[in-house]
């Protein structure tokens, strides 16, 4: 399969991603395989392609904000079947036993054992990628690919963290800093009627 392989991290000027041919994944026991359809951009797919992030895996495939179709299912898998649209995002897997992971305040992210999608594991800047069955997303059929690739990430931070603040529908809402996850989590907010402030130093920002 074609992919967008990272052997040296460097500044992105210098073209550090090589379309390469390599081999297709094959799918673990528990493991989706997907074809991708889209795989969005996020500022982390920069770091690590820059190497402002340690490298975890070389070479590597970049790429966590991925929509696409199953393709092939695990043995052991039954959430999915051929043919389904699924998400997959920057979580690539925990170990599912450490306090986080089984954290009713929904902590999994801080699993000193997490494994993450275009970091530690190859991820959708390719035809195909592999995915746990049970960190892959279902998808609507009617939602657009390409508007349903930014929310696995910006979307999955910024409603986490209108979760976590514990905002309630007509509530009084601070945003600190306005980037991805604020101008999808601004969207909510206003959605449930919030009265919303946003701080910021880029006046661009505060129009």
């Amino acid at each position: 399969m074609r992919a967008m392989l990272l052997n040296n991290p460097k500044p992105i000027a210098e073209k550090p991603l090589i379309l390469s041919e390599v081999p297709e994944p094959q799918p673990a026991p528990t493991e989706l395989l997907v074809r991708v359809n889209v795989c969005a951009v996020c500022r982390t797919d920069l770091h690590v392609v820059e190497g402002e992030l340690p490298v975890l895996c070389s070479p590597l495939i970049p790429g966590h904000q991925v929509v696409g179709s199953v393709t092939a299912c695990g043995t052991a898998t039954k959430r999915f079947e051929i043919g389904d649209r699924v998400g997959i995002a920057w979580l690539h897997d925990t170990c599912g036993t450490c306090d986080f992971c089984r954290s009713e305040e929904e902590q999994e992210n801080l699993c000193r054992s997490a494994r993450f999608t275009g970091w530690s594991v190859n991820g959708g800047y390719a035809e195909y990628v592999t995915v746990p069955e049970t960190f892959a997303y279902r998808v609507p059929n009617d939602f657009p690919d390409e508007h349903a690739a930014p929310l696995l990430c910006g979307g999955i931070i910024g409603y986490r963290a209108l979760r976590l603040s514990g905002i309630l529908p007509g509530g009084r809402l601070g945003l600190y800093g306005f980037g991805a996850s604020a101008h999808i989590a601004i969207q909510v907010a206003r959605h449930w009627g919030c009265e919303v402030y946003v701080f910021t130093r880029s006046p661009a920002n505060r129009a």
